[in-house]
């Protein structure tokens, strides 16, 4: 169900039930980008089109997806149609078109277009763990996830989400694991890793189809490089890449584990439940597991930047 994770934790307990969180929800509720909106997000029925509920709510996880949709308008198609209005009115007027004329051209343009503009939706899905005080959230790279997570707080008013801050940290934990053997004997290595040299982010090997104790691999951590990402197999449950802010990609449920769902019985809504019910688990449990090993503490709440710091775009490397 989730490909990809990404967990905050909650810093008191979640203040709202399923059916007050799906009337905060109904006020947001996702509709189409008007004729000059670049892009909308709302709420939407993580059962799909065939249902309105926008919560689905299973042992003590509240389901919920973003949708997002925006307006296709190429740069380049922009600038050339600009391009022609402006040489159009310096032939037939004989003078030059000024910064601030293009300017208002090129808003002008946009306008235009904008309505015969295509459209693309992208959803995210998210739950609340009130069990275990978590926000898991399915999003590759930190922007995804922050631009649902702020739409969750402006809806529901408060919401003390805070990014997990490790004590010990991951690519150093990582490398010794790889290093010294010294991985935790519920967690099997896989076949892939990503490594960084410490002193030049710039220098970046990523290995696909590896033994990562073989001997190149550990040269290049001898040498100072470290693991950023690493493919790992937990307790035979859970298979993912543990990246070095302690995001999971990559995500996939043991054969053993979707075997227990007996999903040729089950009709869409009980197969979603059944789903929910074992990732819920398994998650709250490898992050007990994470936290346990790294010592996870909580951040500035996300969307709030701290006093004095101005927020960094971040861009996410492909694996």
């Amino acid at each position: 169900m989730f490909k990809n994770v990404r967990f905050y934790r909650l810093g008191e307990p979640f203040g709202l039930d399923a059916m007050a969180l799906e009337a905060r929800l109904g006020e947001r509720r996702f509709r189409p980008c008007g004729p000059l909106e670049t892009a909308t997000l709302g709420w939407t029925a993580p059962l799909g089109e065939g249902s309105s509920a926008l919560v689905h709510a299973v042992s003590g996880c509240f389901l919920i997806s973003a949708r997002k949709q925006e307006r296709l308008l190429p740069g380049a198609a922009v600038a050339e149609a600009l391009d022609e209005r402006v040489g159009e009115l310096e032939s037939e007027e004989a003078r030059d078109v000024g910064r601030a004329e293009r300017r208002r051209l090129r808003e002008q343009i946009i306008a235009e277009m904008l309505p015969r503009a295509f459209t693309r939706s992208r959803r995210t899905w998210l739950y609340v763990d009130t069990v275990a005080g978590w926000l898991v959230v399915d999003a590759a790279g930190d922007r995804q996830a922050e631009e649902v997570i702020s739409l969750l707080r402006e809806t529901i008013e408060t919401l003390p989400a805070r990014p997990v801050a490790p004590r010990a940290e991951p690519p150093k934990v990582m490398t010794e694991w790889l290093l010294d053997a010294a991985a935790p004997s519920d967690f099997q290595l896989g076949d892939a890793c990503e490594l960084r040299d410490a002193s030049d982010s710039a220098s970046l090997i990523r290995c696909r189809g590896q033994d990562l104790v073989s001997e190149e691999i550990l040269a290049h951590l001898r040498a100072g490089m470290r693991v950023v990402k690493l493919a790992l197999s937990w307790d035979d449950r859970l298979e993912f890449v543990l990246a070095d802010d302690l995001s999971l990609k990559r995500l996939r449920v043991a054969d053993a584990l979707l075997e227990e769902m007996g999903e040729d019985e089950l009709d869409p809504a009980a197969r979603l439940d059944a789903e929910l019910a074992i990732l819920g688990l398994q998650i709250r449990e490898l992050i007990a597991r994470l936290d346990a090993i790294f010592t996870l503490v909580g951040e500035t709440p996300v969307g709030e930047t701290p006093v004095g710091e101005t927020p960094v775009g971040e861009t996410e490397p492909p694996f």
